[in-house]
């Protein structure tokens, strides 16, 4: 159920030009906050310091702005809200849920006889992360090391519970199911570069923020099952999810940042009006 007071967000991560894809999603949640006379916040994602950039940020907010997308002042920047991460992995460590990982993507891939590589146009945090193997977690119990210096610069992965099924309602999809150790396994939630990863900071900021509905891209219904058990965790607030269908391009391939000529300055130079982009977004 939606709160009586809606609250939603915008949330573009600025490591590239936004595109029709973005358009339509972020349209949808501002439909769906002005249909239920509720607010809209902006929330820019941009902890992946080697591809956010500030002239894109502020691209973002022109494109959005230019689209006749309205929200509320000040935007909220996930850089500058570092402290409100840090406490959240100290009272997971306190906990006893979080280990430290220190194998490398090579060796995940390895170990499933499989590559998994990063989808172009997401963040590194946001693609499907391969299954975890569950006998390279620390034993339970075992001492977990401190968050000292050396603790802050060290991959942190959340310890999933075993065999659990988590089950959310989305607000386009219906029913939604995955089971721990099956669909997903155990999480990245903290970086080397001390920084948190995507999961862990967008399930703070949500419930900080006290967001009511998370409107977003199909593609990060995984992250869902994952968010909502570090909300739970965290004895946070859970918000509705509403995932939006992804749009393709002519050849049936998912839109991402590289799509140029579906960027949103891109239409704009070639004279579409925010109209036209508008309907080319939500037909």
């Amino acid at each position: 159920m939606l709160s009586s007071v809606y609250l939603g967000r915008l949330a573009p991560s600025p490591t590239g030009r936004l595109h029709l894809g973005h358009a339509r999603t972020f349209l949808l949640a501002a439909e769906r906050a002005h249909a239920l006379g509720g607010r809209l916040l902006m929330r820019m994602d941009d902890l992946d310091g080697t591809r956010c950039k500030p002239e894109l940020a502020a691209a973002a907010l022109e494109d959005l702005a230019w689209l006749g997308l309205c929200w509320e002042e000040p935007v909220v920047v996930q850089s500058a809200r570092l402290d409100w991460y840090r406490a959240a992995l100290t009272r997971l460590h306190a906990e006893g849920m979080i280990f430290p990982c220190h194998r490398s993507r090579r060796d995940l891939a390895e170990a499933l006889s499989a590559p998994h590589e990063a989808q172009p146009g997401i963040a590194a945090e946001q693609w499907d992360e391969p299954l975890y193997p569950p006998d390279w977690r620390p034993a339970a119990g075992a001492p977990v090391p401190p968050l000292d210096a050396a603790g802050w610069a060290t991959n942190w992965r959340f310890r999933v519970p075993d065999g659990q099924t988590i089950v959310f309602t989305d607000g386009h999809f219906g029913a939604q199911t995955a089971t721990t150790g099956r669909d997903f396994g155990d999480f990245l939630i903290w970086r080397k570069d001390g920084f948190p990863s995507y999961q862990l900071s967008c399930a703070v900021d949500d419930a900080a923020l006290g967001i009511t509905e998370v409107v977003r891209g199909a593609d990060l219904i995984r992250s869902t099952f994952r968010q909502l058990l570090l909300l739970k965790a965290l004895e946070a607030s859970i918000p509705a999810y509403y995932h939006a269908p992804l749009m393709n391009d002519e050849n049936g391939v998912r839109l991402a940042k590289r799509h140029d000529a579906l960027a949103l300055a891109t239409l704009r130079a070639r004279g579409f009006t925010p109209a036209a982009v508008r309907a080319m977004a939500t037909n």
